[in-house]
């Protein structure tokens, strides 16, 4: 018998290993560097994990060098940074001279990195030298901690007097991004029926705020919203990550409600990935947690059916068309709360009731089901 009692548990405190590459890789690769032209930078999940947000700022600040983010490293650049750049990464991929992979692999969100130049040169810095040159050879790695790596770098800069300074075509790709902005804002007045889906991103968009923790859990609509939105401080987005996980939704929020109680939390779901764990919505409600999701319901599982319909025709599509269910009703079947959205105008009131509303809370908004293929968008 174990009787009733306290356990002491002692604290355990192990702070993850601070590996630094050589100096003498670091070295040849601002040597690299400082031969570019067009050169860019890929933030990934590894710059999350290594804490290494401070240091990759503070080279960015140095040298001026456009950067763009996708997984885990979203967020790690602050959105109001004139480093971050995002609606024009396919342009500066396709010309770039110089790819510094900064904790990204080129898996298939970067389309395998069969976009970049066979001339180009790659630089990787990762923490697992098993990632390096995976798709692509790296043409130099930096392996450690990359918080230690960017510290490395900007010591060298610092002590070398080397003169790194990208700004002319950062502000060239900054008026590009200007332009596809203004487009983007132009969507947030498309008032076409059924919903577009680019409305419906802009629309959360403009609501998000730095107080909400976001989660996408979709193919097509997080990728379209990934482009528009903006991360809130701190880093606090999650999504299916490189395996396409679809389905982690709510469990995420879930988790992410009882570690931030005071947290607004906004889930971006695509009516498919809604399926898939949907009945979660049953715990959210039991526990009282006002985690509020967004359903873009093109009635589609899109990334697979607008391929079918390019290669074979609407008339052969396979196990791809849905119904433009009544998610919003199962949820208020559960205890929560539901809106139905239909109307552009619509969106914004329903995404402030159902926050207001304090329940766990699902927005259905039925957007147009779009066959148009173009190849993948990824996040």
């Amino acid at each position: 018998n174990v009787p009733d009692g306290q356990i002491p548990i002692p604290a355990i405190s192990t702070s993850p290993p601070r590996l630094s590459p050589d100096r003498a890789s670091a070295k040849q690769a601002l040597e690299i560097l400082s031969t570019a032209k067009k050169p860019m930078m890929m933030v990934g999940t590894s710059v999350k994990w290594s804490n290494a947000q401070g240091a990759l700022n503070q080279f960015l600040e140095i040298t001026n060098l456009p950067a763009y983010v996708n997984g885990m490293g979203r967020g790690m650049i602050p959105r109001d940074s004139k480093h971050l750049f995002n609606s024009t990464r396919r342009k500066a991929m396709e010309e770039c001279d110089v790819l510094v992979l900064a904790g990204a692999i080129l898996d298939f969100r970067l389309a395998f990195g069969k976009s970049v130049p066979a001339e180009a040169k790659i630089i990787q810095l990762e923490m697992d030298n098993l990632l390096i040159g995976q798709n692509r050879a790296a043409d130099l790695a930096l392996v450690g901690n990359l918080s230690c790596s960017f510290d490395l770098l900007n010591q060298l800069l610092d002590e070398d007097s080397l003169s790194l300074d990208f700004t002319e075509y950062a502000d060239k790709l900054r008026n590009e991004e200007g332009a596809k902005s203004a487009k983007n804002a132009a969507m947030a007045k498309n008032e076409q029926v059924p919903i577009h889906a680019g409305r419906l991103c802009q629309e959360i968009a403009e609501f998000v705020n730095d107080d909400m923790i976001v989660i996408g859990d979709g193919g097509d609509i997080v990728a379209q919203a990934a482009k528009v939105l903006p991360v809130p401080k701190n880093g606090f987005w999650m999504d299916p990550g490189p395996l396409g996980t679809l389905g982690v939704g709510m469990p995420f929020a879930l988790a992410a409600q009882a570690a931030h109680p005071d947290k607004r939390i906004l889930i971006i779901y695509g009516d498919g990935s809604f399926g898939l764990n949907g009945f979660e919505y049953d715990t959210a409600v039991r526990f009282g947690f006002p985690i509020v999701g967004v359903v873009g319901n093109d009635a589609a599982w899109g990334q697979m059916m607008r391929p079918q319909a390019a290669y074979f025709g609407k008339e052969k599509l396979v196990a791809t068309e849905l119904a433009y269910t009544r998610y919003d009703k199962v949820v208020e079947a559960m205890g929560g709360h539901g809106e139905h959205v239909t109307q552009p105008d619509q969106i914004r009131p329903a995404l402030e009731r159902a926050f207001e509303s304090g329940k766990a809370a699902c927005v259905n908004v039925e957007i147009e089901r779009n066959y148009e293929f173009k190849g993948g968008i990824y996040v």
